[in-house]
């Protein structure tokens, strides 16, 4: 069982990225999909959410309008389209998988089952 989470990079400001998260070993059909952030210094938070009994999607305030969350089962995969990236976004993105989900979108990371690697994504002015 294992998440790999990938597409980060080096943007400059206003940018776009692609984050996928991929499962091998089980399927991510009917799981909570979470990605988190952690920049230096802080703690890691939630950034977005995408439900495992409905696909409604869930976004902490200071991405709505720029980042979107969309899974695609075929290909075992759930995408984070990043954007108007901000210098403020910079950090390392996580991905987790939850199941079943609580119903809160912004729950602590301690509440999901997997966890994807990290992929750092840098943002310049």
């Amino acid at each position: 069982v294992q998440l790999q989470a990938s597409g980060g990079g080096l943007v400059q400001s206003g940018g776009s990225l692609r984050l996928s998260c991929t499962a091998s070993g089980f399927s991510l059909e009917s799981y909570a999909i979470g990605w988190f952030r952690q920049a230096p210094g802080k703690e890691r938070e939630a950034v977005s959410c995408i439900s495992g009994e409905d696909d409604s999607t869930h976004y902490r305030d200071a991405v709505k309008g720029r980042f979107t969350i969309s899974r695609d089962s075929a290909r075992n995969t759930v995408y984070l389209q990043m954007n108007n990236l901000k210098p403020e976004d910079t950090a390392v993105y996580y991905c987790a998988a939850q199941r079943p989900w609580t119903g809160n979108p912004f729950d602590e990371p301690v509440d999901y089952d997997y966890w994807g690697q990290g992929t750092q994504v840098t943002v310049s002015s």
